[in-house]
């Protein structure tokens, strides 16, 4: 079905709830852009191959192209978020379980934003989504074979993470071992700098299409169509989520943009080229396969391999618990408000 934006329009006149989704899943791709992007160019910015300014244009460019570029090239990653629930049933109570979903999974975001607890957003919808779906139609909403590409994906972006980091550092250092000092630093400049741009494509490619997923989804559920592949994603979403994580990175990633390569351990150029380039393929094999991961625990999974591959002393171990701890938190506790908000909403 051709779902051009006058077709939407249209639709959103029977089903207003329409709009409110859309609302939605433009503040949420906002702040994925402002709060997840600048992580995708920490590594080249901590180790001074990029200004900041310079970086954060980067970002805005390559989250836009990433997007919509992923999104004819591969959709497996929105596949699999639209898939792994089922909403179906009576269409007024399943845009209004999808919305509480999403305000619960928005709303979870800022508590743990608050208390410092380093949730990832792509879990949070997740959750939230997850939530909602059960409280429609039980554990029945609940597709476990799509499901649990999530939870492959976060086993792999931390452990595929950490050994590629490891592996990436020594080769590195093998293949620069007799190089000049100064033109061996001239080429990791180079190299780092592609890397923050294909880590910006990767990072819309990934999280852009979890949260436009959500947003075609919505407009899947007002047509009464069984699920969201019955068609393509519109031209019109993909640039309006396009617009909005570049928007968010520009507007918001300048306050917050911060190394995690520094916070965990301090990486030379070359180690932030084995780090980046790391997470260029772990978020590549990821987004190829349908696997929704977390570009931010891509990033520190990648960079604790670096860092241990140097001396396992050095890495602030205490990360990785903090990660393991936000999955263990984020998932029944996110699932939960989606649930209860849901419930709630579908009285309406």
């Amino acid at each position: 079905m051709d779902l051009t934006l006058s077709v939407f329009i249209a639709q959103a006149g029977a089903h207003p709830a329409l709009i409110v989704i859309l609302i939605l899943v433009i503040g949420v791709t906002v702040i994925s852009g402002a709060t997840d992007a600048p992580n995708a160019i920490a590594s080249a910015v901590s180790t001074r191959c990029l200004k900041p300014g310079t970086a954060l244009i980067l970002a805005a460019i390559f989250n836009f192209v990433g997007l919509v570029g992923m999104t004819y090239i591969s959709t497996a990653v929105a596949h699999t978020m639209f898939n792994m629930v089922n909403f179906s049933g009576n269409t007024h109570q399943a845009l209004m379980a999808l919305i509480a979903a999403m305000i619960g999974s928005i709303g979870w975001g800022f508590f743990c934003w608050y208390r410092g607890i380093p949730a990832s957003k792509s879990h949070s919808l997740i959750a939230g989504v997850t939530g909602g779906a059960i409280a429609m139609n039980g554990l029945a909403g609940v597709v476990i074979s799509e499901w649990m590409l999530v939870i492959y994906g976060m086993v792999f972006s931390l452990v595929a993470g950490f050994a590629l980091g490891w592996f990436n550092t020594r080769l590195v250092e093998f293949l620069f071992a007799r190089a000049n000092r100064f033109k061996a630093n001239n080429a990791c400049i180079i190299l780092q700098d592609i890397c923050a741009c294909a880590l910006s494509f990767l990072h819309g490619a990934q999280d852009g299409q979890k949260f436009m997923s959500i947003g075609l989804l919505g407009i899947a559920l007002a047509f009464d169509m069984q699920t969201s592949g019955a068609t393509e994603f519109p031209l019109w979403l993909m640039i309006l989520c396009s617009l909005a994580i570049s928007l968010g990175t520009l507007v918001g990633g300048k306050r917050i943009i911060k190394s995690v390569a520094m916070d965990m351990v301090k990486l030379e150029k070359y180690q932030g080229v084995a780090a980046s380039a790391t997470t260029v393929i772990t978020l590549f094999i990821a987004s190829i396969t349908g696997m929704p991961v977390s570009t931010s625990h891509c990033s520190t999974a990648a960079i604790m391999g670096v860092g241990a591959s140097k001396n396992p002393k050095r890495v602030k171990w205490d990360v990785a618990k903090s990660m393991v701890a936000a999955w263990l938190l984020t998932f029944p506790c996110c699932g939960f408000i989606g649930w209860a908000l849901a419930q709630i909403f579908m009285l309406f």
